[in-house]
Formats: C-alpha cells, structure tokens, sequence
C-alpha cells in the first residue's frame, strides 16, 4: 500500500470554470487518484476555491458587488461543475475560511520565527487620481520580454514569463487608463528564497523519477537565474491580513500566491477534523517520520504554475519544516512529482476567463453527456504540448471511437450474450485466437497501468480504445451468430464479456459513469470503483444473470456539433459549399516542393521559446539556419550530427525573433515525434523525389 496525497491548483472564484481548467489540472488528478484507489492506495485529493487576491476584486469592481458575494457565488457553481464533471475530491474548500486564516498565519509565523521573511521597503505602482496602490492585476503595459503590450503586473500571457510591474514598458492603472502611474514606498514583508537555493537544487535534482520535460526546463531556468526573494505581503483591501496588529501593516494582506500553496496543507487538515474526526488524520500523509508506509506527494497544475509548485512551494515547506523541527515536531514532505501540462487552445486560441474565451463546463454539460466529454479531454490532454479543442474532432472521437468502436463492441457483446444465454456462459477449451484475445487483454492492462503509474494519460486511453478494438475484431473474426455448436458459442462469448469486464475496470478512472453502467450490465455486484485493478484479467463469474443491456453512449448530432463549431468561428458559414478534395494536391504542386538531405550541424537552445531549437543544416552548396519545435522530443544531442529531410524552398519566416530558413520534416504518431533521416549516407544536397 502507498499513500498518495494529490494537491490540484486552486481555480479563482471570479468566473465559471472552463474546460481548459479542467484539462489542464482538473480531469488528470481525478483519474490519478481513482485509480490509485482501485490499486488499494490510501489517497488525499484536495483543493478548493481560491477567494483573495485582485482577481476577485476586479470582478466585484466590474460588477458593483462586494468580494464576498463574488466569491460565495461563484465557489458554488464551482462545486456544482465538478460535482456535473464527475470529479470527486476528498475535500473541495475555499481559501475564505477562518480555518485556512489560522493555519496561514501558523505558516506565516514559524517562517517569520526561522528569520525567512524580512521587512523591506519596495516601490510599487500608485495611481495618484484612485489614491491607491495598485495590485499587480490593476497595472497593465508592455512586456519587456516579448513586447505583448497587454502584460499584466504580475505576468505576460503571450510568453508565460512572472513580471512585475515595475518591469512593464509604459505602465498603465486600469482603473485610470489615461492617469501617469507613481512609483511610491510601501513596506511589505518578504520571504527569503535566496537562503534556500542550494537547498532547492539539490532537492529538485537528487529526485529519483523523472521530471517532465516542460518542469525540468521552468524549474532549471529559475534556478541558473538565482533565486529571488519575493514579496508576501501586498497593499490590498481583500485578503488575510497580516498577523503583526502593528498599524504601520494595516490595509496589507498576505500576498494570494502565499496562501493559496499553502491551502494543500491547511485543507488537509481541515479533511482530518472535518470529515474523518480525527484531527490527526493528516499526519500520515504529510510527515515524513510517520511510518515506514511510502508517501507520495503530486501536484497537478498548468504549466504557468511550474516554479510555483517546484520551487516557491517546496521553499515554504523547507522553511517551514525548520520551524516545525525547532519545536521537536516532524518535517513535511516534499512534492514527489508535479504532473504540469501544456494548454488546452480553443480552435487555436488559448482558453481565458478575463478574456471570455472559452467553453464553459455547465454549458457543455448541458448538451452532452458527461463521459463523452471527459473522453475527448482525456484522448486530448495537453501532456507534452498545447492541444486544441476543435468541435469537428469532438465529434469524430465521440462518434468514431467512444460510440462505434467501444459502445458498439460493449452491446453487440452483452446482447448476443443476453439472446443466447441470459447468463455468463460456462467457457470450454480455447483456440488461439481466444488465447491471443486473453493475452490483449494482459499486455494493454500492463500498459495502461504503467503510463497511470507515471501519471500519463493520454497514452493509456488510446491503449484501451485498442482493447475494445481489438474485441470488435474477435467478434467479427468468430463471427458467434453463425455458430451452432453451443459450447463453442459460450467460449466466444464468455471472452466476448471477459473483454467488456476488462474495459469496465481500465476505462472506470476516465469514464465513471458509463464504467459503472457497463459494470452493472454485466451483473457484477457493487461499484466498478470499489473493484481492485488488478481484476482485469480475472474474467466474468459463469452463471451470473445478465440485464437486458442499453446502447453505453448517445451518438452525437453531427448537425448540433457543427452549429458550436460556426458559433465559435465566425469567419465560416453553414451555407458555404464544401470544397472537393481540398487536401488533395496535385503532382505539379508537390514537384514544386524542393526536397533536400542536410546534416545537421549545430543545435542551441532558442533565446526567447522554451519549446524551439536553433539548428544550423548542411544542404550542401550552403548552410541553413532552421527553428524546430522539437526540443521537447528530441535530445540536443541526438540531433547534432543528424542526417535530415529539409524543405528547402520555404520563404523564411521569424519565429520568436529567430528567422527560420526552411523546415526539417518529422514524423509524429501521438507523442512520438521523430524526424525524418536515411538508411544510408546520401550527400548533403540530394535532391528527395
């Protein structure tokens, strides 16, 4: 048995979720930990609402009501979507509890106690005409990084780089466009992260499992930097207030990002004393002498939120265990992985509640079942690199995958089986094909279980489409409506169902409705959650009466889907007329693409994109310098000396300030991505027909 604590990013309670919320850190803890519940794992999943800071306060300002009612509103329709969303938490709280307020302030205090927060005076933003200090959120100007001039104080969302306003190019008061900002003095506490940089590297790099790519690039980035010392306390009226009563402090408040980290731990406490009635109960997930069970810590978030859970979280929690340890108490743990993914992009578009772009989690679910969306975010998890949301592959997925291939295999199974026998038939001897069909059902539970182990779930859900793939094809090849011989029939089908029980229990942490559906059509006792993983294998019990079985899903409308994809594109119109063969071309047009074998002969990372590579390639008579978005695919490494495919004749284009002189050719299968090369030496400048 491992105990495994999830700590999801906690939403702001200023809008409805959306589903970029939920697949970037929403439906990935949620199957993590449900499957660690049906492997017998003691698991903790909190989060909650997160209720201070200037986010709410603009909304409240654009609304004409107090924070408040804000936050009391919208932490409801938060509960409401992941109750809709199927997503179970242990405990779902809020950041406006006077619980949380004392565990931030013990936090707060022990840091303050083990001299890792300093008084200093710093200048921030005042706008002269609303005579206030103006939160990060409230400035607005230039990206100094990037040159985005909507950068907000406190970060850029073109490039994803942390600013400050003081950083910002020409900056502005959203509440007074036009008014001259001030720089003025104003002290605030700061906690000491420098003190804790080589504490910080050797942590992060004597961690025993990998780290993904896209945290070991943020977290390595921050860390080469140097570590900065940054400010806990802000000039705000919303907030926890700062404990030192001194009035010099009155007006601050505990800076959000401060408090929010630090809910993983005040809700852990508050599930103990709240839920389990024993104020004790978080101590076996948190301290580290507790026992000699393995514990785990993971923290699912964006990638925006990277060295906040890597770096600022695990400094608090050093600096607090100190704290703790100078009063004879056990240290906390560490995070053991921090899952981040990509983007969720609507069509292209990146997924933003200030900016009202977005699909909305009630008004989804209003319109289609819960696990069909659940589905098509799980096959579509920004794991590796930003996805996209478009309706028309919404669709095909649904449709093609989730209602023909596993619901049609699922009810073609359990009604023939239903027909004929009323009842899981008693199997007879085996042939081949029902041993290979057996052994798919052992080498796709290996699978899927190993990715669901690494916390990767867009690789195990392809892999258990396969399964029931796999069954459509038994079930063609055997062909059991033209079977006469009844023993035969009965081995068919019980292999039929044995692959359906399997699907039931592989697909219950991604889909728990329709696995439970499923579990009850096939008679089997209880919930499917309450199964143990490893029952996959084990096969249906002979003799167990089976209900008449119902279609698992509802097939989609394909007019309905295609109606949200114009609404959210209106550039395109239901009256045009389809274009024929539009991605067809013809031989004249692929003659004109000049093809070329190049070597590659110089890799360096891009100045200002995490994801791309510099390359220069020898294409013979001349050297190419080409961006690749491959760095998070391919090892520096591997490239250099690399014998490639290049699009030679491709007008250069600047990406990111770099220009790129053509295209190197890869090949992508799912998260896969290899680039093209030869079998054997060709010569730098080969013409590729």
């Amino acid at each position: 048995m491992v105990r495994i604590f999830i700590g999801v990013a906690w939403p702001y309670a200023n809008g409805p979720l959306h589903l970029g919320h939920v697949a970037g850190s929403l439906l990935p803890p949620d199957i993590f930990a449900r499957y660690h519940r049906m492997q017998g794992n003691d698991v903790l999943m909190v989060s909650g609402s997160d209720e201070h800071g200037t986010p709410i306060t603009v909304k409240a300002e654009e609304e004409g009501l107090t924070p408040r009612q804000v936050v009391d509103h919208w932490h409801k329709r938060h509960v409401d979507a992941l109750d809709a969303l199927s997503i179970d938490f242990d405990l779902f709280t809020r950041t406006s509890t006077k619980h949380h307020e004392k565990w931030v302030h013990t936090i707060f205090q022990g840091l303050q106690d083990e001299g890792y927060i300093e008084e200093r005076v710093m200048n921030q933003p005042y706008d002269p005409e609303a005579e206030r200090f103006l939160p990060d959120r409230y400035v607005e100007g230039t990206c100094p990084h990037c040159a985005f001039d909507e950068a907000r104080g406190d970060q850029c969302d073109a490039c994803g780089k942390t600013l400050d306003a003081n950083e910002l190019i020409d900056p502005r008061s959203t509440l007074n466009p036009d008014a001259e900002i001030e720089f003025r003095e104003t002290t605030h506490a700061f906690f000491l992260l420098s003190k804790l940089q080589n504490r910080l590297e050797a942590w992060f790099n004597d961690e025993e499992h990998p780290w993904r790519g896209n945290v070991e690039r943020f977290t390595q980035n921050w860390l080469e930097e140097g570590l900065q010392d940054r400010p806990v306390t802000r000039d705000i009226e919303w907030g926890l207030p700062w404990i030192d009563n001194d009035p010099t402090y009155e007006g601050k408040r505990i800076y959000v990002w401060f408090e929010a980290f630090s809910g993983y731990f005040t809700a852990s406490v508050q599930w103990a004393k709240e839920t389990q009635g024993d104020k004790n109960a978080w101590k076996p997930f948190w301290e580290e002498s507790y026992d000699g069970e393995a514990t785990r810590h993971y923290y699912f978030l964006a990638k925006d939120n990277i060295p906040f859970h890597t770096i600022l979280w695990p400094g608090i929690l050093m600096a607090y265990s100190d704290a703790r340890e100078s009063k004879g108490q056990p240290r906390l743990r560490l995070p053991y992985d921090v899952p981040a993914n990509e983007y969720l992009n609507l069509s292209g578009e990146q997924f933003s509640k200030s900016r009202g772009v977005g699909i909305w989690v009630h008004e989804i679910l209003e319109r289609f079942e819960t696990d069909a969306v659940r589905y098509y975010l799980a096959a579509n998890l920004p794991e590796t690199r930003d996805a996209d949301w478009t309706w028309e592959d919404f669709l095909s997925k649904v449709n093609g995958e989730l209602v023909a291939a596993y619901g049609n295999f699922a009810h073609r199974a359990l009604t023939l089986t239903q027909t004929n026998f009323g009842h899981v038939p008693d199997p007879g001897p085996t042939t081949a094909a029902d041993q290979r069909i057996q052994e798919t059902i052992q080498t796709l539970h290996e699978t899927v279980t190993d990715h669901l182990e690494n916390a990767r779930f867009k690789p195990p859900i392809r892999a258990i489409m396969e399964l029931a793939r796999e069954g459509n094809r038994y079930i063609d090849q055997e062909a059991p409506w033209q079977i006469e011989d009844k023993e035969r029939l009965a081995t068919v089908l019980f292999h039929c169902l044995s692959v359906v029980r399997a699907l039931a229990i592989l697909t219950a942490p991604f889909l728990p409705n329709s696995a439970q559906k499923l579990w009850q059509m096939l008679g089997e006792p209880g919930t499917v959650h309450d199964a143990s993983w490893d029952q996959v294998q084990a096969g249906p019990t002979p003799r167990t009466n089976l209900p008449e079985p119902n279609p698992l899903f509802q097939k989609l409308d394909e007019d309905e889907v295609l109606n949200l994809a114009n609404q959210d594109d209106p550039d395109s119109s239901q009256d045009e007329e389809p274009k024929e063969d539009a991605t067809m071309i013809t031989f004249d047009d692929f003659q004109a693409i000049d093809l070329r074998v190049g070597t590659v002969t110089n890799v360096e990372d891009h100045p200002d994109a995490d994801k791309l590579y510099v390359l220069n390639v020898d294409i013979g008579e001349e050297e190419r310098q080409l961006v690749a978005g491959l760095k998070e695919h391919v090892p520096q490494d591997e490239l250099e000396g690399l014998r490639c495919i290049v699009v030679a004749n491709l007008e250069p284009a600047t990406i990111r300030g770099v220009e790129s002189q053509g295209m190197l050719l890869a090949a992508e299968d799912g998260d896969l991505v290899a680039p093209l090369t030869t079998t054997q030496e060709i010569r730098e400048g080969s013409e590729v027909h």
